[in-house]
């Protein structure tokens, strides 16, 4: 690995660390989503907690992170896995992020933004997955699950490349780890659905 690519890499990860959900939340509607709600500071929560304003900003926010990471490798690294791997880091820096002592939100809108950036056909299937699986059961954290469990096999149908096969397994693994608490509130019954009710 050259300097350059480490740059790249090491540049996702602060980019994805950015914690979007509190900056909006608190300038808009003055509360800190990790008080609130589930206190997670992904789009979900800040909806829920903040409002529809800082929600989408939020979302507009994660998912730009996880794509600008993607772009800027693609337009300045010479080696084809570099984007790929800034990819995973803008998530690793969404959930784990330096600014937040190494905490964070669960990667599902930086993880979309990533893949969008990459290929946005296999984008556009995991948006679809989503909103099918939230428009049925109506549950956010089943419907991200579910299209990231499903993104392997959307990325072996549409580009059957090791590389690419290789990073949806890696950022399939980060959400899933990620959403360990809503797999126990599922299996409960005790999950929050979107809507509240």
């Amino acid at each position: 690995m050259n300097f350059q690519s480490a740059a790249m890499i090491l540049s996702a990860y602060l980019l994805g660390a950015v914690p979007f959900g509190i900056l909006f939340s608190k300038w808009i509607g003055g509360i800190d989503p990790r008080e609130h709600g589930s206190r997670n500071i992904g789009f979900t929560n800040v909806l829920r907690t903040a409002g529809w304003v800082p929600g989408l900003l939020t979302l507009a926010g994660d998912m730009g992170k996880g794509v600008l990471s993607v772009a800027v490798a693609r337009q300045l690294s010479v080696a084809d896995w570099v984007p790929l791997v800034s990819g995973v880091a803008s998530v690793l820096g969404h959930n784990y992020s330096v600014f937040l002592k190494f905490k964070g939100g669960k990667g599902v809108a930086t993880g979309l933004g990533s893949v969008l950036g990459l290929d946005p056909r296999i984008g556009g299937c995991l948006i679809l997955v989503w909103v099918a699986i939230a428009g049925i059961f109506r549950y956010s954290s089943l419907a991200a699950l579910c299209a990231f469990l499903l993104l392997p096999v959307i990325v072996f149908w549409i580009r059957n490349q090791i590389d690419y096969l290789v990073f949806s397994f890696a950022l399939s693994a980060m959400i899933v780890v990620r959403h360990r608490g809503n797999l126990v509130r599922l299996w409960k019954g005790i999950e929050p659905r979107l809507g509240g009710s």
